[in-house]
């Protein structure tokens, strides 16, 4: 389900941030801030959480971008670099003063614009299921996704010049994000979780506006492709090699323009779906040899 817990921070006017530690702040051990994926919330991670081995040896702070779960602002127009300002933000108010960051699909262009924006702050990224580019006439020639197509008919649908109060999103947007994210693991537990988390955290006109601007902040984002130059942390990408909207050429040429990081790898995980942190036993194995590799 959704964050129960928020922060208040200061960013266009005050975003008040979901979020959830996988236990209590230990600042004797490194942080890894974990952002989620499209439509979804902190749970997205249980496995995460669930990992007393990786638990033991790093605090998990996952944080909810603008318009998902708990996550809520004055206004309704944002981009992922808002998402990454609160992220910073909420670090710094929890007084967490670096940390290693995680981010699935869309959490990993938020996770590269907090490196971006605060070096030093970051200590090394794990990136999972994503691409550093927006969906390109190039990017697409090599295997991207056409998000405008398939979604933007949504888009129109969750637009009203009237309130909306009888809103609560539909059965086929649901099964999209269970289908697309996780694949063949998308088993009928997995699809019903994230359809009665998706129908409480998208209900009533609140729910319809949060919807509409998460949605056209992905269909309306930046790529990064001229900027991931100036990330100087280490890089850990991990790619499914059934990912569907982004595949595996694309990761392989873009780890390549990380050439001011540290070190910059990419590794191809055999059958893993587009929200790689389902296949936990390899993202939890990377993480934990990025922490032990980079901690201070």
């Amino acid at each position: 389900m959704a964050a129960t817990q928020t922060i208040e921070v200061p960013h266009l006017g005050g975003i008040k941030a979901g979020y959830a530690f996988s236990g209590g702040y230990d600042p004797s051990k490194p942080t890894c801030v974990l952002i989620n994926s499209m439509c979804t919330t902190v749970s997205l991670y249980r496995d995460q959480f669930a990992d007393k081995e990786l638990t033991d040896a790093v605090n998990l702070l996952t944080i909810e971008p603008l318009d998902h779960g708990a996550t809520s602002c004055p206004t309704e127009h944002f981009t992922y670099w808002d998402s990454a300002i609160m992220a910073l933000q909420e670090m710094n108010k929890l007084g967490i003063e670096n940390a290693f960051a995680l981010g699935t699909s869309q959490g990993g262009w938020v996770v590269v614009r907090m490196a971006l924006l605060r070096r030093g702050w970051i200590l090394g990224l794990v990136l999972l299921g994503t691409s550093m580019d927006y969906e390109s006439a190039d990017s697409r020639s090599k295997g991207a996704w056409d998000p405008k197509t398939l979604l933007a008919p949504f888009y129109e649908k969750w637009c009203s010049s009237t309130p909306t109060p009888d809103f609560i999103v539909d059965d086929v947007w649901c099964g999209m994000v269970g289908s697309l994210g996780f694949g063949a693991g998308a088993t009928a537990e997995v699809i019903q979780f994230w359809t009665e988390t998706l129908k409480a955290v998208y209900v009533g006109d609140k729910g319809r506006k949060k919807l509409k601007m998460a949605l056209a902040c992905l269909l309306e984002r930046d790529g990064l492709l001229l900027r991931v130059r100036d990330v100087v942390c280490p890089v850990y990408w991990l790619q499914g090699t059934d990912d569907v909207p982004f595949g595996t050429t694309i990761p392989a040429e873009q780890i390549k323009l990380f050439t001011s990081a540290r070190e910059a790898t990419l590794t191809l995980v055999e059958g893993g779906g587009h929200y790689l942190n389902a296949n936990s036993k390899e993202v939890n194995a990377a993480l934990l040899k990025l922490v032990n590799k980079y901690k201070k």
